[in-house]
């Protein structure tokens, strides 16, 4: 099953890996390296999601949403621009990821695609 919203998340990942410089907060070495990480993972998960679609890819997608949504606070980001990236991008990749995942229980060995 291949969903367009992987693509989505792709294309979110390669903007973690450049958000740092774009944004101004690559002086946060702890916010930088997790948002440039997280994009790196994001990117892998929803390109193998295109080419080779799995449900455990949509479920990797789902955890890096989550995990980059409350990031700022475990990991205590000072940078306001870096807190509200991490937040509001990691709130959508978390909704397209839970999205693509509802195809895979409900499809139950259809192939659609969305």
């Amino acid at each position: 099953m291949k969903h367009w919203q992987d693509t989505t998340n792709a294309v979110v990942g390669g903007w973690l890996i450049v958000a740092p410089l774009a944004l101004g907060f690559q002086s946060d070495l702890v916010a930088m390296a997790n948002t440039a990480i997280v994009g790196l993972l994001l990117l892998a998960a929803a390109l193998g999601a295109i080419f080779v679609p799995r449900p455990w890819e949509d479920w990797t997608e789902t955890a890096l949403g989550l995990w980059l949504a409350v990031s700022p606070w475990v990991l205590g980001f000072q940078p306001q621009l870096a807190r509200v990236n991490a937040v509001v991008i990691g709130l959508a990749v978390l909704t397209l990821a839970l999205w693509a995942l509802q195809d895979w229980g409900a499809g139950a060995g259809e192939k659609t695609a969305h």
